[in-house]
């Protein structure tokens, strides 16, 4: 591996990266590239921003907040259903209710949408600067490959029909030449 990463494995290291949870080499990599490239150096410090966000909010549970609640609870276990469009009407309406009434509830909301919005608009921008798409060069490879292996059985059938007449003609002046 080169210490070359791609702003693609960069983003998918970065949850490893923002817990301090990659190999000392690895987390030199990113560390490299994070300061040369902005886009992903950005995405770093939401996401940064994000994970102290939550850190402080477990450590505000219970009777030092008088928000978070069991009603919040339920927001916290459900959010991430809500946010993918997985709930029933009547779920996602409590969820909408929750976020107006609780300014915790509120808050991760938004954080999560942003977060949302951040990595969804990482992808987009390494897919469209990403010039070598591999899956369409591995199709291409597989269809040359496969039309290999189609005109195979013919060529090996036109080799042997012409060793076969090869030999047959060999008979043939083998019986002429004794005779």
């Amino acid at each position: 591996m080169t210490n070359e990463l791609t702003c693609n494995q960069v983003i998918a290291l970065m949850s490893f990266y923002v817990d301090d949870k990659l190999n000392s080499r690895l987390k030199e990599y990113v560390d490299e590239h994070l300061r040369r490239c902005p886009k992903c150096r950005e995405v770093y410090m939401q996401s940064k921003k994000i994970v102290k966000h939550i850190l402080t909010l477990t450590d505000t549970q219970g009777d030092h907040n008088p928000f978070y609640t069991k009603q919040y609870e339920d927001f916290k276990h459900n959010l991430s259903a809500y946010i993918d469009n997985e709930l029933s009407e009547n779920e996602s309406l409590r969820i909408k209710k929750i976020a107006i009434t609780n300014p915790l509830a509120r808050k991760d909301l938004e954080d999560m949408y942003n977060f949302k919005k951040l990595l969804h608009n990482s992808f987009d921008k390494t897919r469209t600067e990403w010039k070598n798409d591999c899956s369409k060069a591995i199709i291409n490879r597989l269809n040359k490959t496969e039309n290999i292996i189609s005109k195979d059985p013919f060529y090996k059938l036109i080799g042997a029909f012409t060793a076969l007449i090869s030999l047959i003609m060999l008979g043939f002046f083998a019986t002429l030449y004794f005779q």
